[in-house]
């Protein structure tokens, strides 16, 4: 049995009649009023004014010139929206020259216009989100590739080496603590991606309540004080800020970030301070350190997932360019914004804003 195609056509099925231009709806209303007014004008000048009735020829001249009068003024009126149908047509062709503009011809094909330059603005809009949205989607899946390929290949490439049976146990201890170290590497880069997921997705799971900066800056000091005293990093917390709103885990999170961040790109024996001010209704957290600074990036790149201004230093100090990108979802998160940028004397200093309660 033969398939039936999608254009068959059936003897019982109508046909889809095309629907009449507006130029022929207003020629052949013209004309038929035409018609009708002079039919009515030679009845009454014949019955009632007593003309001859050879005045009933003179119809067909007055039709003949009405109709043709009624062609030229339903091409007038027609011709805007003529013009308006060609821009759309145009434009769905891929035309971006077309501006869909008032001529001031017709009012109502004017606001026609303007109405449909507003709707083809808005879908370019949302054409060039969809796209922008796709492009960070492949971006992320690659960097996430990327990323998770090189521990997953030392991992298997060392836990292949163990497989010698001749080998020293020095050296299988060696190879073991590599492979404990990716590992570890692994599970940080999932837990980053898991909280900047959940960060994303604007839903808070946990409640908000008046916080003392300070009292958050305090206990980043006492988390962070060990990995700084390994490294000989100075650590200290300098003025006041007004209370904020938020929640105090994640905004310690996001400070954590900061301070870890800055002790692992200073020299050993360097200073990082982390300065609270209120500037303006507003409570300004900063996190100084006398580090290289950061560079010429521009500071919005900063704060993109998996970006590293240094890729060799980034990757020795353990870092997946994640943390930066979580510190920006939770300060957004409470109505905030971070920025970064290069301190006068040296180093760098990233700045986390917030609404302050007064």
């Amino acid at each position: 049995m033969m398939p039936r195609s999608a254009n068959t056509t059936y003897p019982n099925q109508p046909k889809e009649e095309k629907p009449m231009r507006l130029f022929t709806h207003i020629s052949f209303l013209a004309t038929l009023l035409a018609f009708l007014a002079s039919a009515a004008m030679a009845l009454v000048a014949i019955f009632v004014f007593d003309c001859p009735r050879t005045l009933l020829l003179v119809i067909i001249p007055i039709a003949c010139i009405c109709y043709f009068l009624s062609l030229l003024i339903a091409h007038f009126i027609s011709r805007p929206l003529t013009e308006l149908v060609r821009k759309v047509q145009s434009s769905k062709a891929g035309d971006a020259s077309i501006a869909f503009a008032p001529t001031g011809v017709m009012r109502e094909v004017d606001e026609l216009s303007e109405s449909i330059g507003e709707f083809n603005r808005v879908y370019k809009a949302r054409v060039d989100e969809l796209k922008a949205l796709n492009e960070r989607q492949d971006t992320f899946v690659s960097d996430v590739a990327h990323e998770f390929r090189t521990p997953l290949t030392a991992i298997s490439g060392n836990a292949e080496l163990m497989l010698d049976p001749d080998m020293p146990l020095s050296t299988r201890e060696h190879f073991c603590e590599i492979i404990l170290n990716e590992a570890d590497r692994l599970k940080k880069l999932t837990n980053g991606l898991l909280a900047l997921q959940h960060a994303k997705e604007g839903v808070p799971a946990y409640t908000l309540r008046r916080l003392n900066i300070e009292d958050v800056a305090k206990d980043v000091i006492d988390t962070l004080e060990p990995i700084a005293q390994d490294k000989n990093v100075e650590l200290s917390i300098e003025g006041a800020a007004p209370d904020i709103l938020a929640n105090d885990d994640r905004l310690k999170q996001a400070l954590i970030n900061l301070v870890d961040n800055a002790i692992r790109h200073v020299e050993e024996g360097g200073h990082v301070r982390i300065m609270l001010s209120g500037i303006n209704d507003s409570s300004v957290v900063a996190v100084k350190d006398d580090g290289c600074g950061i560079g010429d990036v521009d500071p919005v790149l900063l704060f993109k997932r998996f970006y590293r201004g240094d890729l060799s230093r980034a990757r020795n100090s353990g870092g997946a360019g994640l943390g930066l990108a979580i510190v920006k979802e939770i300060v957004e998160d409470f109505d905030g914004s971070v920025t970064a940028f290069n301190a006068p004397e040296g180093g760098a200093v990233f700045t986390m804003t917030f609404p302050a309660m007064h």
